[in-house]
């Protein structure tokens, strides 16, 4: 495995976009959270996704120019038609508009209907609570039917992510979770791989549990994925669902009845200034010494100590930015295609000296 570093990837994934008509801020954002998301150890989610973005606007399916639209604006909350446009960059100009006003007034919000795939939201989440603020994203495709409704055997809805990013001692706590067990993404993984999940987290088309990817790809009719809590608490992980739904579809206006039939997705965005409620200080206080507490909480085994959401990605930066990114031979040969295909230039890999 070669690697290589952030900045020559940004630039390699910028090239990629570029050649097939993005906008220049656009694919720059694009690329940029992107190899963060690969940095934090989120692959599934990275560059891997490029090949499939790229192949979406070529077929029209992803717009690579323009902007939004402004469907309603009253200065704390909003909603924006998306057009299908890239969904990272949509999510982060939803946050940089967010910012100023949250420190206005405390709380702002936007809902984003018809946006093209978002990405990891704990890399998006990351760019408000870098810089002091809380920031809460919820994303659904109407699309999209993968996961059952509790009790149920057809599926209905996506894995449904949801995530929170805040401000801490040394870096930001970023959670991000979905409503199902397992995602779209590890799923097709492990179909690819030919291998079973390690637990029983799918279901069959008549809702039995399952470790075998094939029943979401490969049987008729098809399975689904199961919700967080499992066959005896599926309640809990459909009332998250519920909740991400109201916030991504019900306040954008747009969802499900509609019946779109484009990849995509609606995003609900809210950013939180801690400044004008307790005050930054007493954030600061209060949560970092609940994250000390949880770090030196005594662990089932002394060999994996607790970790805080966010601590991981912290450290698989960190490594990142000293010895590169590396690539697996799948991700890396479908890169490698479209950078043909395009006539982009590779990038240099790193030399042991460089990789440090």
């Amino acid at each position: 495995m070669t690697t290589h570093s952030i900045a020559r990837l940004e630039a390699f994934a910028v090239a990629l976009y570029r050649a097939v008509g993005m906008d220049a801020d656009k694919a720059a954002t694009v690329a940029r959270l992107q190899v963060l998301t690969d940095a934090m150890g989120r692959r599934t989610h990275g560059l891997a996704m490029a090949p499939l973005y790229l192949a979406d606007s070529r077929k029209g399916g992803l717009r690579v120019s323009g902007s939004q639209a402004i469907v309603s604006d009253n200065g704390v909350s909003a909603v924006w038609d998306g057009d299908y446009l890239p969904g990272l960059w949509l999510v982060n100009e939803a946050i940089q508009t967010l910012i100023p006003r949250a420190e206005k007034s405390g709380i702002a919000a936007i809902a984003i209907r018809k946006s093209h795939h978002i990405g990891c939201l704990a890399a998006l989440a990351k760019q408000a609570a870098d810089r002091g603020f809380v920031a809460l994203i919820a994303n659904s495709d109407p699309a999209g039917q993968r996961v059952a409704p509790y009790g149920g055997t057809e599926a209905l809805f996506t894995p449904d992510p949801f995530a929170v990013g805040y401000p801490g001692a040394e870096h930001p706590v970023l959670v991000d979770i979905c409503a199902s067990i397992t995602t779209t993404s590890m799923t097709r993984q492990k179909l690819a791989a030919g291998e079973q999940f390690e637990h029983a987290w799918l279901l069959d088309a008549q809702g039995r549990p399952t470790r075998d990817p094939a029943v979401l790809e490969h049987s008729t009719p098809r399975g689904s994925r199961q919700l967080i809590g499992g066959s005896e608490y599926g309640h809990k992980g459909f009332g998250l669902a519920l909740m991400i739904e109201a916030l991504s579809q019900g306040l954008s206006g747009h969802g499900r009845k509609d019946a779109p039939q484009r990849w995509g997705g609606n995003t609900f965005v809210q950013v939180i200034d801690p400044k004008l409620f307790a005050g930054a200080d007493a954030f600061d206080e209060q949560m970092d010494q609940f994250s000390d507490r949880c770090r030196s909480n005594r662990p089932v085994d002394p060999a994996r100590p607790v970790r805080v959401p966010g601590d991981q990605a912290a450290r698989s930066i960190a490594l990142a930015h000293a010895e590169g990114v590396g690539y697996d031979a799948a991700t890396w040969t479908a890169l490698e295609t479209w950078a043909r295909d395009l006539k982009v230039a590779l990038p240099t890999a790193l030399s042991p000296k460089e990789a440090r």
